[in-house]
């Protein structure tokens, strides 16, 4: 298993628009096989950052989620909103193995 840690800079006056953006992504990504984890917004502190992270089989069961989610309709309005709204500025995705569960216990 591997998670995908999404890493987004958002214009700070569209908040709005990355929830939307967050909210059509928490139907779109688990109907296309990834398990969604959540999206995270700014809160506190930086006004910039926000936060995708989902865990998917493998990165051959990413690359098969990916094009499922490129067919999506949801997938591809949420795409073109992104786009034409124009409140991400900046998009970054890391893939992490998990190293260590909750207090050191051994990880499954």
């Amino acid at each position: 298993m591997i998670t995908c840690f999404i890493q987004y800079q958002i214009d700070p006056t569209k908040k709005a628009l990355f929830e939307q953006y967050a909210r059509n992504w928490g139907e779109a990504i688990p109907r296309c096989g990834a398990d969604l984890i959540g999206y995270f917004a700014p809160h506190e502190g930086s006004s910039t950052l926000a936060y995708g992270v989902y865990s998917i089989e493998s990165l051959a069961a990413y690359e098969q989620y990916r094009a499922r989610l490129s067919a999506d309709p949801l997938g591809q309005e949420n795409y073109q909103f992104a786009q034409k709204e124009k409140f991400l500025l900046k998009e970054e995705r890391t893939f992490l193995t998990l190293a260590s569960a909750p207090h050191g216990a051994a990880k499954p």
